[in-house]
């Protein structure tokens, strides 16, 4: 009787979270703004920093201010580059990113869960 009420209870819990992460799987709009910001850093501190360990440090500078030129049109370019698949529970953004010489192409992979988003890869293409 103890067994059957303590899956009884772990079910119950076990759809409650299902349901939480069904009703909180963010949208494309909401992987754009966090695209726009958050993305702008990563590549701020990963690209240019990839860059200015192959290409040389008087790079870094330039780099940064190219990061910046772009960012207003960031959240547009990834939105047209990404590709999305919905589990219901969660989704996962991957994005082929177009940068101007010298920069390198960079493919993104991002998870949004419970109403956020976590990149978990960006690789050089």
């Amino acid at each position: 009787m103890a067994k059957l009420k303590n899956t009884s209870i772990f079910g119950i819990v076990l759809v409650g979270l299902g349901a939480i992460a069904f009703i909180t799987n963010p949208q494309e709009q909401g992987y754009q703004k966090y695209a726009g910001i958050a993305l702008k850093g990563q590549l701020k501190e990963k690209v240019c920093t990839q860059v200015t360990e192959e290409l040389g440090p008087w790079l870094e500078g330039q780099c940064h201010i190219m990061v910046n030129a772009a960012s207003p049109y960031l959240a547009e370019v990834v939105g047209q580059q990404t590709t999305r698949q919905n589990f219901l529970l969660f989704s996962i953004y991957q994005a082929d990113l177009p940068f101007p010489d010298p920069l390198p192409d960079y493919h993104v992979e991002t998870i949004g869960i419970l109403g956020n988003f976590y990149t978990y890869q960006a690789k050089k293409l």
